[in-house]
């Protein structure tokens, strides 16, 4: 069973929405409205969620900042590879 909220449905809306679309940092709206940080946390993610569409075009910045990031995973997982290789250990090279 769901716990009780002494918060309307509505006023968590209206807290994320200062927080999604302020640009303001969550702690900062949590601690002026006198609420639980993580509780607005996931009431922005859900307000994030809702508001996203699929299927959207993606912009040229965000194909931009994919590009380089797929550059970025390109460039780090062979240095995975070799980091998950056993090493062998000091004492087997100096027998």
């Amino acid at each position: 069973m769901g716990r009780f909220s002494k918060y309307s449905d509505e006023f968590w809306q209206q807290a994320a929405m200062l927080v999604v679309d302020d640009h303001r940092p969550v702690r900062d709206v949590a601690r002026e409205l006198d609420v639980n940080h993580d509780t607005l946390r996931n009431r922005v993610g859900a307000l994030t969620r809702e508001r996203a569409t699929p299927g959207e075009p993606v912009s040229d910045d965000e194909r931009a900042e994919l590009t380089r990031l797929r550059r970025r995973v390109a460039e780090l997982e062979p240095e995975k590879e070799i980091l998950r290789k056993p090493r062998s250990s000091s004492r087997e090279t100096w027998r």
